[in-house]
């Protein structure tokens, strides 16, 4: 659980407590301190001691803080502060600590805050091998009854898939398969069926819907779709370092990430 101490970072450390209390779990609670200047060769001579202990101190006095807040109140909790870029810092703590699930604060539309800007989401979004919970906005009550996940449902995901049934499992949520059709890749009623029914043939799943869903683009199509059933999380894979797969063309991912007003959670193939 990254927090840079904002708002939304507290938003999804709240759905954090919720998910570890549920399920006995552990937050290592993650602060990355990008100094000033960080980077360049000056950072680290002693002339720079005094402002690193500062920073430092200061990380320390709003994670203690943090901590003391009633909602984490008998959670088992680890305050982590790293002297890293966000990205590498998020990836590599979550790296060391066998993590089972990253929760980030998101602004939403305007993209993540602060520590998360720019290629961070980008980059933990995409590359991170354990799945990624991006929350929107305070949920005293986090439930996952209606789970959405998009696909175009070939084989290549098969591997992640696994990974949405175990998560939609352990939060006892309905998954809603969908296959979005748009003008440039349309595939008849029949064919989509017979290529879902298919794929959901090799997995042990039963609380499950199956949907073809037509819009302009994909993620229109997967925001709207996701609307219409008023569903409480949005789940994707992605292809990491290597770019999504063809049905999430482009950036659909952080896009989905930036825009969606709702949870969304992503899973590498």
């Amino acid at each position: 659980m990254p927090t840079d101490f904002s708002d939304h970072a507290e938003y999804a450390l709240k759905v954090a407590a919720q998910i570890a209390r549920e399920n006995d779990g552990e937050i290592i609670l993650l602060h990355m301190l990008e100094l000033p200047g960080q980077g360049s060769d000056a950072v680290g001579t002693g002339s720079d001691i005094p402002e690193i202990m500062f920073f430092k101190n200061k990380a320390i006095e709003k994670l203690e803080s943090l901590m003391d807040v009633s909602y984490l109140e008998g959670i088992q909790v680890s305050e982590v502060i790293q002297f890293e870029k966000a990205f590498e810092g998020i990836i590599n703590i979550g790296h060391k600590n066998n993590v089972d699930l990253i929760v980030m604060g998101s602004h939403g539309a305007s993209g993540f805050q602060e520590m998360f800007i720019g290629s961070n989401t980008e980059k933990v979004v995409r590359s991170s091998d354990v799945p990624v919970l991006v929350i929107k906005k305070e949920d005293a009550d986090f439930s996952v009854q209606k789970f959405v996940f998009a696909s175009d449902f070939t084989d290549e995901i098969k591997s992640s898939f696994a990974k949405v049934v175990d998560f939609a499992s352990k939060f006892k949520a309905h998954l809603n398969l969908v296959m979005i059709n748009t003008p440039n890749n349309f595939k008849s009623t029949e064919v989509a069926k017979k290529i879902m029914a298919d794929f959901i043939g090799s997995f042990n799943v039963s609380d499950y819907t199956t949907h073809i869903y037509n819009d302009t683009n994909v993620e229109k199509g997967i925001l709207n779709f996701a609307k219409s059933i008023n569903a409480d999380l949005i789940g994707m894979s992605t292809h990491g370092r290597k770019g999504l797969s063809h049905f999430f063309n482009g950036s659909i991912s952080e896009d989905l990430v930036n825009h969606a007003q709702r949870p969304v959670v992503t899973f590498k193939i």
